[in-house]
């Protein structure tokens, strides 16, 4: 049970300083800082790592906690396992409160995630609103010239469609 305490509370460290990195992206999206940004992401892709291998570490801890118990893996949650620990008080104080701790820090990252979802998706959107705005700039409109076969000749107003000009 100490093993599963401990891992947790490493986990949960490292959920609480990718919640900070996530807080800290906000206003480094909002700016538009992708050299800021890209720096965050490469921390948060280590911390990532981290807590992927604290995961195994916990996955067999609670794998081997289910042996022992006579309990099937699957059903093995840490609400029911701090029920079963009325016996040990200490133990079930410290793994609620790591088991807390750790709730608080998933729910902040997820608020911070999706708001950092929205900004992108704003900044998205500008972009796209911008292309669409040059793309127009470009696309001036016609004369109204047509020949006798009723095909239009007419010219585009305000573009001067340049190629390559060798001889220059």
């Amino acid at each position: 049970m100490e093993n599963l305490i401990g891992i947790l509370e490493k986990e949960s460290g490292e959920y609480e300083v990718l919640l900070s990195l996530s807080q800290s992206k906000t206003p480094v999206i909002a700016s538009g800082n992708l050299e800021n940004l890209q720096k965050i992401t490469d921390e948060e892709q280590d911390l990532v790592g981290r807590i992927n291998h604290l995961e195994k570490l916990r996955i067999e801890v609670t794998a081997d906690i289910a042996n022992v118990l006579n309990k099937d893996v699957e059903a093995l949650k840490l609400t029911n396992l701090i029920a079963m620990l009325e016996s040990r008080p200490a133990e079930q104080k410290a793994l609620a409160a790591v088991h807390d701790r750790l709730q608080a820090a998933v729910r902040g990252l997820k608020r911070a995630n999706e708001q950092n979802r929205e900004l992108l998706n704003n900044a998205l959107e500008m972009v796209e609103f911008e292309m669409n705005m040059v793309q127009a700039a470009n696309a001036a409109p016609e004369t109204a010239n047509y020949n006798k076969g009723a095909y239009s000749v007419g010219d585009t107003m305000g573009v001067v469609s340049r190629g390559f000009d060798t001889k220059q």
